[in-house]
């Protein structure tokens, strides 16, 4: 009984902004150091790897395109997971977590499509085709842009929080479209090839360093994020304090 209810206020105890902030502080500089670390030997791990038979070098750039993309999808996700705490459980820092994680999934979707392109180029002879899955990432790059867009139109927290809960809940509908499009339409793109019932179809040596990165591009997201989040405490605070300073202004003044 005593450990359980210590648990449950270890849990709760993240809710506090303050608190959260103490927190966020140690673990940074730990998460990020790991995070460059893994990033630094999934690279080495990377070009050591052979070539691929058919693709030649240009199969180096799936070292990084690939986890763009699944971050992409996770950070979303993730953003998903935050808007029912919104909604549901009315956790203080949901909304926090969900308007931190916009941008960086954001970013990472930009990166997705950029490499996915550079990819494509001297694969399928063209920089872009309005396939299945690259058109639904694009879809999830406009969604991650409305969103960011939203938040910030918006200035009553309460509204924005809401809106922007709803809409990334709606907007959850397109992850699994990213995921099966390969199966469900006959797109370019190839299909799965590490998650997948039957188990990897890559070779090891590739996909040692494909997951390697797949690790420390994670952890650099959770990194962004919690400095994000952090920011974003921050950034209300000081609105608070500006909104309190104005309305002893006009209480002088009246």
């Amino acid at each position: 009984m005593t450990q359980t209810t210590s648990q449950a206020w270890r849990f709760s105890d993240l809710a506090n902004p303050t608190r959260f902030i103490s927190l966020v502080d140690k673990i940074v500089p730990w998460l990020g150091g790991a995070s460059a670390l893994v990033l630094a030997t999934g690279l080495y791990l990377g070009f050591a790897a052979p070539e691929d038979f058919q693709q030649g070098i240009t199969v180096r750039i799936m070292y990084i395109h690939v986890p763009f993309a699944w971050l992409a999808m996770m950070c979303y996700s993730v953003m998903a997971i935050a808007a029912l705490g919104t909604l549901v459980w009315r956790h203080p820092l949901a909304d926090v977590a969900l308007k931190s994680a916009a941008p960086v999934g954001a970013v990472f979707t930009a990166l997705a499509l950029l490499t996915g392109s550079i990819w494509g180029k001297p694969m399928w002879g063209t920089w872009w085709v309005w396939d299945a899955r690259l058109t639904s990432v694009f879809v999830l790059f406009l969604m991650y842009l409305g969103i960011i867009a939203l938040t910030r139109a918006l200035d009553d927290p309460s509204r924005s929080a809401r809106a922007a809960a709803v809409i990334t809940l709606v907007g959850f509908v397109n992850i699994p479209i990213i995921k099966f499009s390969v199966e469900w339409w006959n797109t370019l793109h190839q299909p799965a090839s590490v998650f997948r019932i039957g188990g990897p179809t890559i070779d090891p040596s590739m996909l040692w360093p494909l997951m390697t990165m797949a690790l420390g591009f994670t952890l650099l997201f959770f990194t962004l994020h919690l400095m994000a989040m952090r920011t974003e405490i921050w950034r209300r605070r000081v609105v608070a304090m500006r909104q309190i300073a104005a309305r002893r202004a006009d209480c002088q003044q009246a």
